[in-house]
């Protein structure tokens, strides 16, 4: 019997998942970005830079998003209170009631995943994930030809 491709096996459920997300997320208006800038801007104070790089997004990219949320009343540019050549994002009121109802939606798609699976290879499954993303597979290696990095 030959090894399971495990490239396949990550990148399959990876794209359905993130398919997935996009989907139920759409149902309120946002996009997977949205929700993570929101989800991350909300707790403390970052730059969009370092939302950025939280979230695997190029520059570019992270304006048009932090526009949209912008334009939709949901996060707003401002001068950081620590650094005053630094700009970061903050989530508004409304923004804070959406974050919290498309966390909402991200824990719900991703239960519904993992309930398709019994309860003990659920925690296993999990388990073997989690330490796999903490050691042999935490950081990329350096590479000639960079493959794309995974979302976070």
């Amino acid at each position: 019997m030959s090894t399971p491709d495990l490239s396949y096996l990550l990148d399959h459920t990876s794209h359905v998942l993130r398919t997935r997300v996009a989907a139920a997320l759409a149902e309120i208006g946002l996009t997977a970005r949205m929700h993570c800038v929101l989800a991350h801007a909300l707790p403390e104070e970052r730059t969009q830079i370092q939302l950025a790089e939280m979230g695997d997004m190029d520059k570019t990219t992270m304006v048009v998003t932090v526009d949209a949320l912008e334009q939709a009343g949901l996060a707003e540019r401002r001068p950081s209170r620590t650094d005053r050549r630094a700009r970061i994002i903050a989530v508004t009121e409304e923004g804070a009631r959406v974050a919290a109802r498309s966390q909402e939606i991200v824990d719900r798609v991703h239960a519904e995943a993992l309930a398709s699976l019994p309860d003990d290879e659920r925690k296993v499954f999990l388990r073997a994930l989690e330490r796999l993303t903490a050691g042999h597979l935490a950081t990329p290696v350096q590479s000639p030809k960079p493959a794309r990095r995974a979302r976070q």
